[in-house]
């Protein structure tokens, strides 16, 4: 099971890298998720990635205070409206698409009022 959570936080870096590059894809989910696997598959893996400069610029914000940037909060939230944005016009269900308007709502104040904004750390050169 070890191995498991140790591939499946391989990839979820990896997706996070990427995300950091491409604004498409989001970069915390991701990055939270490689270290939850990393955490479950080796301390020493688990030490290595929370010791990186990834996470200590995309999560140690977040997992010490719940906060996030401004600039992660409109990515996060701009992919995932997108994103819910299709099934919302491309469905004939009404039920779904109240439930997709119940996600946005929850989303965006979750987001605004449960997630603290903090301004971003300033690169040391």
């Amino acid at each position: 099971m070890r191995y498991i959570y140790l591939f499946i936080g391989i990839i979820s870096l990896g997706f996070g890298v990427i995300g950091i590059v491409l604004p498409i894809l989001p970069t915390t989910p991701f990055l939270l998720l490689a270290g939850f696997c990393f955490a479950r598959s080796s301390k020493r893996v688990h030490e290595w990635f929370v010791s990186s400069k990834i996470y200590q610029k995309h999560l140690d914000s977040f997992v010490k205070e719940r906060a996030m940037t401004l600039k992660t909060k409109v990515c996060i939230l701009s992919f995932a409206s997108f994103m819910l944005l299709f099934p919302l016009i491309f469905t004939d269900h009404l039920l779904l698409k109240i439930f997709i308007l119940f996600l946005y709502v929850f989303k965006y104040y979750y987001f605004i009022f449960k997630i603290k904004t903090v301004s971003a750390p300033r690169e040391r050169i």
